[in-house]
């Protein structure tokens, strides 16, 4: 029998359902450790730390993975193996939904490997694991020994018919304007990730307040009922800092020099001076300090940082900008004649090659996860090779940030993607980033906007999207806002705050920040001036490319698209799919059937081909009534009396020789013979089969 004297459970209302934290039961061995139960969701997460700091590490180790695991739906997962293996991107995209508002909230200085594992461990569509998990992964790290500047509080908002939701359900959510999923601590706000329908900035700020307002409640309950019942005590911990003495003879010896050498506006000077003054200042310190460079080398990092930021108080950017300025921009679309779609667009050091590929529905993304989504018709992916930013690095698979970019993408242009019944396409977009100097995603909507555009794909409007940036003063709350940061302004600000959108409004958000939270007035300050720089954006962009094409591309498919009879589907594909398998065969075509009887026929070329093939499917799938007329052809006569059409592939009909003409016929080979195109009209249709008339013999 195991030892539950320490198990403890806590209950508070969460919008309006039961939410149960269970601790001491599960775990016992981490650090921290809960059960996460909402109706009958139940996500549990741990998190452990190492005893003793990883040696020379720069940055702190910190490591998330939610895991999805398929009993917890009730499926046996695919494949050979029938186990889970690598992480699906949902799952990826959750384990960063986790990771970033926690982070910001470790004390600096702390080296030490830190592990949080939150596993879905049973799933009702209706109350989605992703905010229970972020949820956990706060009690987790609340109760455990480790040091933390939590609590934090997780929601998802939606907004259906104006009316925010805090954790819509599986029919709300496709209903909802809407999907944020938001994090922050009482306080304020660590993180935003939303997907909208061309909303408003104060709708979308209206849906962010208050879901802060519940997440006040959830930071709350954690402090004041669960760290005091079932807390540990926090770790006497030694962080590493830079001794005062080192600081204060680096500042003293290399400011100025420092100083100087960021005193130019050309970013290849700037960086050629700043590396020359930085080796001056660890030779100088090498004799003084040697068993503590790497102090040295923390130490102009912060004075090259407060060099820049404050710099930037003053309104005077590393590039020259003003803080509204976006850095000039120049596209160009078509550039690749094979490839269905594509458009490069750069702005200021920062460019992206996006193609966009067509394909048939049926060439959707398949989709195995604990949501109800079976698939993805609009695809998006990133890339982000070494190249890039000038690296000799070997290309790899995508990993967390590639993946997160690529849906943050894509979660941008899904709004205005047409429905299937107007363009019945999948779309393949890839993004290839070819240099690199701050906000690669936001190019990758721009770029994305403009290659479907050059492809045909009649969008229902352009996107464009902007990153913006925050240095705030600590002490005074002091801020200042700059419009499309660069990658040193995002490396040594607070906040990278990505807003994309229509010129009718957003479509997409996403804001990490690395300092303890942002206010209400923060982010409509930032909403605000991204608005203005996505309206410059997207005047550039419809200066190069004014309208969507009119014509697809020739090397595009071409797609026809109608519906049958679902009980006809059977004889549309016929035994072994011999039926469907001579159609496409004859008509040089490939033919997708959907369970609800939506058909695809897509060809290449001449449209003629997909519409022949499509006759040929509604002959088919068409119950014959008496008068219908077809083209068929003769296929066999027999005994003298009866000539027999095919009229549709596995149909046929008899002609009795007193219908071929209305003269007298002594011998039905002096009109027809086998093989023989002809038009025929049906006169009676009886248990015994269907008696045809011949109307005209084809040529």
């Amino acid at each position: 029998m195991p030892d539950l004297s320490n198990y403890k459970v806590f209950k508070t209302d969460y919008a309006g359902k039961e939410l149960i934290v269970e601790i001491g039961k599960y775990a016992e061995q981490a650090n921290g450790a809960c059960m996460v139960r909402c109706g009958e969701t139940a996500v549990h997460v741990s998190v452990c730390m190492s005893e003793s700091a990883r040696e020379g590490m720069d940055f702190f180790p910190l490591s998330v993975d939610y895991e999805e695991k398929m009993f917890a739906v009730g499926k046996i997962p695919g494949g050979f193996k029938k186990r889970e293996g690598r992480a699906s991107d949902k799952a990826i995209l959750t384990s960063r939904l986790i990771d970033r508002p926690i982070r910001p909230l470790f004390p600096k200085g702390i080296f030490n490997d830190v592990v949080v594992t939150a596993t879905a461990l049973s799933v009702d569509p209706d109350i989605s694991p992703e905010p229970l998990a972020m949820i956990g992964s706060s009690v987790a790290l609340s109760v455990s020994d480790i040091p933390w500047a939590g609590p934090t509080g997780s929601v998802v908002v939606g907004m259906v018919d104006g009316k925010y939701l805090i954790n819509p359900n599986v029919e709300e959510r496709a209903k909802s304007a809407i999907h944020l999923n938001l994090a922050g601590t009482k306080d304020a706000i660590l993180m935003i990730e939303a997907g909208a329908n061309e909303v408003t900035d104060a709708e979308m700020v209206g849906a962010i307040m208050y879901g802060h307002e519940e997440i006040k409640k959830i930071c709350a309950w954690i402090e004041e009922e669960i760290v005091p019942a079932a807390g540990k005590a926090k770790k006497e911990m030694e962080f590493y800092h830079i001794p005062e003495d080192l600081d204060a003879a680096v500042k003293a010896y290399g400011y100025d020099k420092l100083y100087a050498a960021l005193d130019t506006f050309d970013r290849q000077e700037r960086q050629a001076k700043q590396a020359a003054a930085e080796a001056e200042i660890v030779e100088h310190f090498s004799e003084i300090y040697p068993d503590q460079i790497r102090e040295v080398k923390d130490s102009i990092y912060y004075i090259v940082k407060g060099i820049v930021r404050a710099k930037i108080f003053d309104g005077v950017r590393p590039d020259g900008r003003k803080l509204t300025e976006v850095r000039p921009i120049w596209c160009e679309h078509g550039i690749l004649p094979r490839v269905h779609g594509s458009a490069v667009f750069t702005r200021g050091q920062t460019q992206a090659l996006t193609t966009c590929t067509l394909g048939m529905l049926g060439e959707a993304q398949r989709m195995e996860g604990l949501d109800e989504e079976e698939e993805k018709r609009y695809m998006h992916q990133y890339n982000f090779p070494g190249y890039c930013t000038g690296e000799a690095k070997a290309l790899r698979s995508p990993g967390r940030r590639e993946i997160g970019h690529g849906a943050l993408a894509e979660r941008a242009l899904v709004p205005v993607i047409p429905d299937p019944s107007v363009f019945p396409y999948a779309i393949r977009v890839v993004s290839d980033i070819y240099s690199s100097n701050g906000s690669s995603s936001m190019a990758s909507v721009c770029g994305s906007t403009m290659a479907l555009m050059d492809a045909g794909v009649p969008i229902t409007a352009p996107v464009a999207g902007c990153a913006m940036g925050l240095v705030k003063d600590a002490e005074t709350g002091k801020y200042v806002i700059m419009t499309d940061i660069q990658g040193l302004e995002d490396f040594l600000g607070d906040m990278d705050f990505k807003v994309a959108g229509t010129d009718k409004g957003i479509t997409a958000i996403q804001m990490d920040i690395k300092i303890k939270g942002i206010s209400e007035q923060i982010m409509l300050d930032a909403i605000a001036q991204a608005q203005e720089a996505r309206k410059h954006i997207l005047g550039k962009m419809l200066e190069c490319i004014p309208t969507v094409s009119e014509e697809l591309s020739v090397y595009a498919p071409k797609i026809v698209t109608f519906k049958i009879n679902p009980e006809k589907i059977g004889d549309v594909v016929g035994k072994q799919g011999k039926v469907i398998n001579k159609i496409i065969e004859q008509t040089g075509t490939k033919i997708d059937i959907e369970e609800d009887g939506t058909v695809c026929i897509a060809c290449f070329g001449d449209v003629a081909n997909a519409k022949r093939a499509q006759a040929i499917v509604e002959s088919i799938a068409h119950d014959p009534e008496v008068g219908d007329m077809f083209v068929g052809v003769v296929v066999r006569i027999l005994s003298d009396k009866f000539a027999f059409v095919e009229f549709a592939p596995g149909k046929d009909g008899a002609i009795h020789i007193s219908k071929l003409s209305d003269k007298r016929v002594s011998k039905i080979e002096d009109v027809v013979n086998v093989g023989d195109k002809v038009k025929v009209e049906i006169i009676k249709i009886t248990e015994k089969g269907i008696d045809l008339k011949l109307l005209e013999k084809m040529d």
